[in-house]
């Protein structure tokens, strides 16, 4: 590699991190500062004196833990709902002789490039007539549902290149089919499971659209809805906006931390499978 080459890919590293890393460093700073010091001129990069008032006014002017609860319920189910789906049908399309398979596969990621406003109106319409507003399902199946087209070809993508012969004889032995999937392909597919499962998560735990049009009360809301809670009529108090932002996103951070490997593992063996 030639040293101007070498030079284009280093500032393009450099760009592409500071991109992605300076927002969320700055609303970490912002949620030690007080309002004053934010509107100062210049700007302080550093807060003169950091102060954790702004955590302590987000865990008691709302119930944070709460929206943080209900963020947790709706993300864990929608991902598991969805990994047990995607995995079924990830297995038929791998193993089984269908017909338009391909077509099959191609509606898939079709379906996932769908916009969710688009269905916003039938998804609340279909909601509203089996009364599920303002209930944890009102997010558990859509979630799912949006999420199943990635998940099932990301497993799909592992699934065929496990061996038949593995599921042969533990059918065998007297395993079921089904049995042979959860017992044999998917722990050995554990790095694509553990992908579509992280994928399906952050994709429940972050949405903000459908959570603000399914649920208007307040203890049902979930964190991403909830920490709009915290403007006020005529002003924005960035500093215990930030510090909410904060704690939204530490058990991400936490997920991606604890399963980065898999996750990475998942993510690279993907890109190189046929």
């Amino acid at each position: 590699m030639t040293l101007n080459r070498r030079a284009v890919v280093w500032l393009s590293a450099i760009v592409v991190a500071v991109n992605g890393f300076f927002p969320a460093v700055w609303i970490l700073l912002t949620s030690f500062k007080t309002e004053t010091e934010l509107i100062r001129s210049p700007i302080t990069w550093l807060p003169d004196a950091p102060t954790l008032a702004n955590y302590v006014t987000a865990f008691t002017t709302q119930p944070i833990l709460r929206f943080m609860w209900n963020s947790f319920v709706v993300a864990s189910l929608s991902t598991a709902l969805c990994v047990l789906a995607g995995a079924l049908a990830a297995y038929a399309l791998t193993r089984l002789r269908m017909p338009y398979r391909n077509l099959i596969m191609s509606l898939l990621l079709a379906v996932a490039m769908f916009p969710l406003i688009s269905l916003m109106v039938p998804l609340f319409k279909l909601m509203r007539e089996l009364s599920l507003l303002n209930t944890y399902l009102a997010l558990i199946l859509p979630y799912a549902v949006m999420s199943l087209p990635v998940c099932t070809l990301v497993m799909a993508a592992f699934f065929q290149d496990i061996p038949p012969d593995l599921e042969a004889a533990a059918m065998v032995d007297g395993c079921s089919r089904v049995g042979a999937l959860f017992r044999i392909v998917m722990p050995l597919a554990a790095p694509g499971v553990f992908t579509a499962a992280i994928l399906a998560f952050v994709n429940a735990w972050d949405e903000f659209l459908l959570a603000l049009t399914m649920m208007n009360r307040v203890s049902m809301r979930t964190l991403s809805v909830g920490i709009t809670l915290y403007q006020g009529e005529f002003a924005f108090p960035w500093p215990l906006m930030s510090a909410a932002l904060v704690i939204a996103i530490v058990p991400i951070c936490i997920l991606i931390a604890v399963f980065q490997e898999r996750v990475v593992g998942g993510l690279t063996s993907g890109g190189i499978k046929g």
